[in-house]
């Protein structure tokens, strides 16, 4: 069974366990933190864990709260120090009031930070999956942030977004909820004359992208349609639903399940069948790659009909990256046709274009492996 309606992220036996995500606009404003709005959000979390559902929270909110604290202009996002200095500052208010919030109504509040590499690594990858996973059996709620005062530009996620979808792959969520400051994916920008707003898709295909807006209209978040759109394609990997919904009302969440007022994304008909491997999942969802193969036609149809990549039909090599490295593996357009795990470091990649399997030895110098990316380590886009 999978969701097929906003309703039915309501209901245990469709989604057991979910993630939502709360932007920065939502928990802050010249004010502060907006606690009376964040006590009826943590009302609806405590709602949903009384049904039987799992919960982790993806709460921004940090630099801007520590930037109010501090005196900092731009929100806290004028350099790279300043938002480093806010994160460290409003992280202890942030986390204090989610505690706080949620003990009111007997629930136990969990604090994870987290970079990019905590989730591209593979190892540290499956310690945060334990972590997780030990603290929902034991009946927490785990609430998430990028940990923002050490993260730099290059280890960054830079938006929650992404962060929500990343985890929820983490949990072996069914579904993420991202709460932002509009109703969901309209046909295109919410402004222009006649915008229709798309209660569901399926699948993000290039017109669907088309639609997106770079555009965050609070100024205080660092995502906008674009990002959550990469959100929705990085848990589609995994068989997991996400719904883009407006948070600025009161009771937000009941808003969207009740009034089915938001966006649905649900995952193409071929993955939402069954939960895609684990580690293709998490290889698939991959931010940050080492470098990019390109190949041919023939190449690109061999993979989609779930074959390896030969040398054979590498075009082009591109980046400095060892054996077992994440790439991006793109067709003559540069589309992104999947992620793998290279068998070959970059040199010898570039020594292997086009040649067929009968002349690598005497190139390498050693017997040639059966593949530049075999198919158990490699995930279509």
């Amino acid at each position: 069974m999978r969701l097929k309606t906003l309703a039915d992220l309501a209901d245990p036996a469709l989604a057991p366990r979910l993630v939502i995500k709360v932007g920065s606009a939502l928990l802050v404003d010249d004010g502060g933190a907006r606690r009376p709005w964040l006590t009826m959000l943590v009302a609806e979390i405590a709602a949903a864990k009384a049904r039987g559902q799992d919960v982790i929270v993806v709460s921004s909110g940090a630099i801007a709260l520590g930037a109010r604290r501090l005196g900092l202009d731009k929100g806290g996002r004028g350099s790279l120090a300043d938002a480093q200095a806010a994160a460290a500052v409003g992280q202890i208010a942030l986390s204090g009031l989610w505690a706080e919030l949620l003990a009111a109504h007997g629930l136990t509040a969990a604090q994870l930070l987290l970079t990019l590499e905590d989730l591209e690594d593979r190892r540290r990858y499956l310690n945060a999956t334990a972590t997780l996973t030990r603290l929902l059996d034991a009946g927490a709620v785990p609430v998430i942030n990028e940990n923002d005062s050490v993260a730099t530009q290059e280890i960054r996620f830079g938006d929650n977004d992404r962060l929500a979808a990343r985890v929820a792959q983490a949990a072996r969520a069914d579904a993420v909820l991202l709460l932002s400051d509009i109703d969901g994916l309209y046909d295109r920008h919410p402004k222009e004359p006649g915008a229709r707003l798309l209660p569901l898709v399926e699948g993000i295909t290039p017109e669907v992208r088309a639609m997106a807006s770079p555009e965050s209209s609070s100024g205080m978040g660092s995502g906008g349609m674009i990002s959550k759109l990469q959100a929705v394609e990085i848990a589609e990997l995994a068989g997991i639903a996400l719904v883009i919904g407006n948070g600025t009302c009161d009771r937000p969440v009941t808003r969207i399940i009740e009034q089915g007022i938001g966006t649905l994304f649900l995952p193409r008909a071929a993955r939402a069948k069954g939960r895609k491997d684990p580690r293709k999942a998490w290889l698939g969802g991959r931010l940050r790659l080492k470098g990019d193969i390109t190949i041919d036609a023939g190449a690109a149809k061999a993979l989609a009909g779930g074959a390896s990549l030969l040398a054979a039909g590498v075009t082009a090599v591109a980046g400095q990256f060892a054996r077992g490295d994440a790439v991006a593996i793109r067709d003559a357009d540069g589309r992104v046709l999947a992620h793998g795990l290279s068998e070959y470091d970059a040199g010898e990649c570039r020594a292997l274009i086009g040649r067929q399997s009968a002349e690598q030895a005497a190139i390498l110098g050693y017997a040639p492996r059966s593949a530049v990316v075999h198919r158990d380590q490699l995930v279509l886009m």
